[in-house]
């Protein structure tokens, strides 16, 4: 009888010992996942993180590459104008250059007709070849001024350099020193550049 208690009570302490050690597997396995499912977690959260701070140096860089390339542009779009500008001003002036040169050779053309209109005969200028000549050199006027030529203005006007060339001196008694007192050869503008000075008789 006592053996078989003895039995019993060494059951009894092996089954304890079991269940203890059940119980502390049972424990240690559900420890387990929580701590893996923190570190885990915080893994993410540290991946997360960097991936954040990698996509906001990607967005600086690209904006910093697209606000360069705009400047580079917006660059490229004034010199452009620039260029655009110099080309149509240097154009311009070299149909300026081109223009002088033709109307140069046509004045003496109309100083001939002006001089050839002022030997006509005061009984012929009703006639009829007077008057065609007169209509030519009218119609040559006209279209001269339909580009920009225009007579400068001499007579009774006050001595200017830039479109009066001095060639003698005169008294007037209508007018005071230092103004034209006659042409001698009518001057031209064009487009206000002076193609020709007035050659005129200045009063002393």
């Amino acid at each position: 009888m006592a053996e078989q208690d003895k039995n019993l009570e060494k059951e009894e302490q092996e089954k304890k010992i079991a269940e203890e050690a059940v119980e502390k597997n049972a424990d240690g396995d559900v420890s387990a996942p929580d701590s893996a499912s923190k570190a885990e977690k915080g893994e993410g959260q540290e991946e997360a993180l960097d991936r954040k701070k990698k996509n906001r140096k990607e967005d600086k860089a690209y904006k910093e590459k697209i606000d360069e390339l705009e400047d580079r542009v917006k660059r490229q779009m004034a010199e452009f104008e620039n260029f655009r500008k110099r080309t149509e001003k240097e154009k311009n002036a070299m149909f300026d250059v081109g223009a002088k040169s033709v109307i140069e050779k046509i004045l003496p053309v109309v100083d001939n007709f002006e001089r050839g209109l002022a030997t006509v005969p005061e009984d012929e200028k009703a006639g009829a070849f007077a008057d065609g000549m007169n209509m030519i050199y009218k119609q040559l006027i006209g279209e001269l001024d339909k580009l920009g030529v225009k007579p400068i203005e001499a007579v009774g006007k006050e001595f200017d350099p830039n479109l009066h060339n001095a060639v003698m001196q005169t008294t007037s008694e209508e007018l005071e020193s230092g103004y034209v007192a006659q042409e001698l050869l009518k001057g031209y503008t064009y487009h206000d550049m002076v193609i020709r000075h007035s050659m005129v008789a200045v009063v002393e």
